[in-house]
């Protein structure tokens, strides 16, 4: 287990190896004044303190200014470290993907879909809402039984647990539309709940090389070996799992964007710190998942 500073290390590491490697052909700004912070330090401020739980930019910001100053010297005004970070967001996402093909995770042959309610208020206060208007929408959340208003994220993991797809659509969005944002990447078997369900779906997908098998209704004929629907069912609880986190310690479900630029900031950073993990555990000899174990207060 590693210490918070040795963690801060680690992340940092991680981080400015292939942000370097990302943008040797290619800057990210080629003109200008250079920002204080460079971009590495501030995504690794990101990650870290989305591991810990601390989710807003001012969270974020005030946690190292109290804490860690000594680290990063150069930090200044919230607003310049707020807007750096949201500059960044494009880079987060293809570091994202970067780390999970490292990990193996694209050339898996299996993955798993499934998807993340992301309310934005209470379900009385929506018609009063203003935030993302003629964005989000009404949806309803199986796994709570409720209706809700918001968006609606949809993510993919491969077989070990690693992130390899997301994108985000209103909350009524349809599963079975959006599964063709994601599944670009790889060709195998797809697993998926019963609101995949679709011949013609599976029928097209099958043309891409991807199998998708899905539990069925009660009121439907199941024809498939016993064995394997377990096996099926067993392997679908990972998604489960990594949503948890997400929802647990990454604080997915909380919006304190105002905007789809900030929020698809604020998601790609998240996911980002959860591959980062997954990364730091392969590499310190820990279970993938078993993010507890990595850092020791």
């Amino acid at each position: 287990m590693l210490s918070m500073e040795d963690f801060i290390i680690a992340v940092f590491c991680c981080v400015d190896d292939w942000l370097k490697e990302m943008t040797k052909s290619q800057p990210i700004r080629s003109r200008g004044f250079q920002p204080s912070l460079s971009d590495s330090e501030v995504i690794t401020m990101e990650i870290v303190a989305e591991f810990q739980g601390i989710d807003t930019d001012k969270g974020i910001w005030q946690y190292f200014r109290r804490h860690w100053l000594s680290m990063f010297p150069k930090m200044k005004s919230r607003s310049t470290f707020v807007r750096q970070a949201a500059n960044l967001w494009h880079y987060k996402q293809e570091l994202q993907q970067v780390l999970a093909r490292q990990l193996g995770a694209l050339n898996d042959n299996i993955h798993i879909i499934d998807g993340i309610p992301i309310p934005l208020c209470c379900f009385s206060r929506a018609p009063s809402c203003r935030s993302f208007q003629g964005e989000a929408n009404y949806g309803y959340c199986a796994a709570k039984k409720k209706p809700y208003y918001g968006f609606h994220g949809h993510l993919l993991i491969s077989a070990s647990g690693v992130i390899t797809g997301f994108t985000l659509t209103p909350a009524n969005g349809d599963e079975r539309e959006a599964i063709w944002d994601i599944v670009h990447l790889f060709k195998g078997l797809l697993i998926g709940d019963k609101g995949y369900i679709s011949a013609t779906l599976h029928q097209e997908l099958e043309r891409y090389g991807i199998d998708l098998q899905t539990a069925l209704r009660s009121n439907m004929q199941d024809n498939r070996p016993k064995n394997w629907v377990r096996l099926l069912q067993t392997v679908r609880r990972l998604i489960e799992t990594v949503i948890g986190q997400l929802c647990d310690r990454f604080k997915s479900e909380k919006v304190w964007a105002r905007d789809i630029w900030h929020l698809t900031s604020r998601f790609n950073r998240k996911l980002l710190a959860h591959t980062v993990c997954v990364w730091l555990n392969r590499l310190f000899g820990l279970e993938s998942l078993q993010f507890d174990d990595l850092v020791t207060e």
